[in-house]
């Protein structure tokens, strides 16, 4: 039986969103002018292994994290067409996802240039599993939601709770991952003796701005203008 969506007003999150856009792009800043500044520049190609490890975090927070979040509160938080919302939602899953797999390579390469063990680290399991995870998660909606014919509508509006909810643990599975990875090349520099007072500070203070976005994205989902009922 055809059921159709309708939305109704519940309570204005943008404010939230336009707090978590302002911590997306103070994190985007500072993340630039460390490794811009600070770390040698990003450049895949380079000869320079820093520069190629660069582009990792770069692409994981910009390409990854802001894309996801970006995609989430357009589904939520922008009142369109639903069908609209849907596409929307889902490309932008896909430029995070297509970000993910150059960031993850840019990595291994790295080490493959530094001659050093690949996945030996916390920050590395988290990471590779929650991007694994983000895969068949964006796989399962797009089969459930965009191009499923034989399932009905009801059974694909069950299913939303669990697609909205392993989403948003996904999202704080990133920042964890964003998180331990910023610790991890923290602690290397601080052993190499090349990490001064000032990049200590930007280092926390861009972890500080990335896990703010994840909240203020989780907010602002949560409380969502529009809901589908």
């Amino acid at each position: 039986m055809h059921t159709t969506i309708n939305y109704r007003y519940e309570r204005s999150a943008s404010r939230l969103t336009v707090g978590a856009h302002l911590f997306g792009i103070l994190g985007l800043v500072l993340l630039l002018v460390w490794l811009l500044h600070y770390r040698g520049g990003i450049d895949y190609d380079s000869d320079n292994s820093d520069r190629v490890f660069n582009v990792h975090p770069f692409l994981m927070f910009f390409g990854f994290i802001f894309f996801a979040g970006e995609a989430m509160m357009a589904y939520k938080t922008v009142m369109s067409r639903h069908k609209v919302q849907k596409y929307v939602h889902a490309l932008l899953h896909l430029v995070a996802l297509s970000s993910g797999i150059f960031g993850i390579c840019a990595t291994f390469r790295y080490h493959d240039m530094r001659d050093i063990d690949h996945m030996y680290s916390l920050h590395s399991w988290i990471g590779l599993t929650t991007f694994i995870l983000y895969g068949l998660q964006w796989l399962f909606g797009a089969a459930t939601f965009l191009f499923s014919r034989g399932m009905s509508e009801s059974s694909r509006l069950r299913i939303v709770p669990w697609h909205m909810s392993m989403g948003r643990a996904l999202l704080y599975l990133s920042i964890c991952a964003a998180l331990t990875g910023l610790m991890e090349k923290f602690t290397f520099l601080r052993i190499s003796n090349v990490l001064g007072r000032r990049e200590s500070h930007l280092i926390n203070f861009t972890g500080l701005a990335i896990l703010l976005f994840g909240i203020f994205v989780d907010l602002s989902v949560a409380l969502a203008r529009y809901i589908m009922c």
